[in-house]
């Protein structure tokens, strides 16, 4: 499973209130929910990622509350996959249950530039730069995590299971 795209750059501690500002939590059509997506930082990231992006980021990436909405919006605004060099935790298990990627790669912040082409090869975490010609290591998912990725998300995940009992 390949992950293609370009860049959108953010730092270290990216928390879930720029992510998506508490303002827009009574949302629950993730179609507007993307269009608020990381407006705490740049109100033109919904018009900057449609048709898709990588984020990378530095460390701490999706801190602070729990809220859902925040991979959600993500991912609905075009985010493919989300770099960085680690995640809050619950930020992590949010994302993998609504089916969006997020990889631990520990150099991606200081050897990716805003813009640059990469591609994101899920089951062998490796991250290749094409507009730097570097390849990167990231921490490898484990099959339950590609399954879950593969069926787009932890419910269908679980239904799939179900139904082949």
């Amino acid at each position: 499973m390949a992950i293609r795209g370009k860049a959108v750059k953010f730092g270290d501690n990216v928390d879930t209130d720029v992510i998506l500002p508490g303002e827009y939590l009574v949302l629950t059509d993730p179609t507007e929910l993307a269009k608020h997506a990381m407006e705490g930082l740049d109100s033109t990231f919904a018009k900057r990622v449609q048709g898709g992006a990588i984020i990378v980021a530095g460390k701490n990436f999706g801190c602070g509350s729990s809220r859902e909405q925040a991979p959600l919006a993500l991912k609905h605004a075009g985010v493919k996959c989300v770099l960085a060099e680690s995640f809050a935790r619950i930020f992590y298990r949010n994302a993998i249950t609504i089916g969006l990627p997020v990889l631990e790669c520990s150099e991606v912040s200081r050897r990716v530039e805003e813009g640059d082409e990469l591609v994101v090869e899920l089951r062998a975490g490796k991250v290749k730069n094409k507009s730097n010609n570097l390849t990167l290591r990231a921490t490898q998912l484990p099959k339950f995590i590609m399954e879950i990725l593969e069926d787009e998300g932890l419910i269908e995940y679980l239904r799939r299971r179900i139904e082949s009992k």
